[in-house]
């Protein structure tokens, strides 16, 4: 049986290259993606995030030419949780969509936590990436 999922999407006024380059880089998670991640670090080749239930690691898929920034959550030894996520243009402008699973453990109020917490990092995102400081 398929897991429920919601993509959310956000517009942000920047190159899409830029935003790409911005969130395909682990060690800027902190600064967007502060409900998942509080701290990042690389240890043994291997991205390791500090989350609010613990350690994880973290890898993406290798850097390409199309947007794809989609990435594996291991929160342990075994248990990959895959987050799809796109960088899109938009004419001169980006579109930064990211689909959130329930997974089969995990209860529906858990799960629309989930979806307001990746809402308000990818409004902190837009703001990051349309401040022109990144």
């Amino acid at each position: 049986m398929p897991l429920k999922s919601k993509t959310l999407t956000v517009s942000a006024k920047c190159e899409p290259e830029k935003a790409y380059r911005f969130v395909t880089n682990p060690e800027n998670l902190p600064q967007w993606a502060a409900a998942f991640c509080k701290s990042v670090r690389k240890a043994e080749g291997e991205w390791i995030v500090e989350t609010p239930q613990g350690p994880v690691k973290i890898r993406f898929v290798p850097k390409n030419d199309l947007g794809v920034a989609d990435h594996y959550v291991t929160p342990a030894p075994g248990v990959d949780i895959y987050v799809p996520m796109r960088v899109v243009a938009n004419g001169a402008d980006t579109e930064v969509m990211l689909t959130v699973f329930q997974q089969a453990d995990m209860s529906d109020d858990v799960y629309a936590r989930d979806i307001q917490w990746v809402e308000r990092d990818l409004r902190t995102l837009k703001g990051m990436l349309e401040d022109g400081k990144n």
